[in-house]
């Protein structure tokens, strides 16, 4: 089944998705429109804009979340919009 969410990314680690039993397609999207409106995701809560994988404005990003793993994203100031859609393998 293919899922879709929309999450609002701000300065605390927001939980995305995870853990699954099995391994799912994920596909991130940076919603924001202007120039400079990054968000940053990674495997636990303590993901940071320094520790943490950069999507820019605009940008997509896709992968698979293996089986017991969690996705965590933030930005450096609130109000980023990130669309993510998954399904699992």
């Amino acid at each position: 089944m293919l899922n879709t969410a929309q999450f609002t990314i701000g300065t605390a680690a927001t939980h995305i998705l995870g853990p699954y039993g099995s391994p799912a397609q994920i596909i991130l999207h940076n919603a924001d429109k202007q120039s400079n409106e990054y968000i940053w995701f990674g495997g636990s809560s303590a993901v940071t804009t320094s520790t943490g994988i950069h999507l820019d404005n605009g940008d997509d990003y896709q992968f698979v979340l293996q089986p017991g793993n969690f996705l965590y994203a933030i930005a450096d100031d609130a109000g980023h919009n990130l669309h993510v859609m998954w399904q699992t393998l």
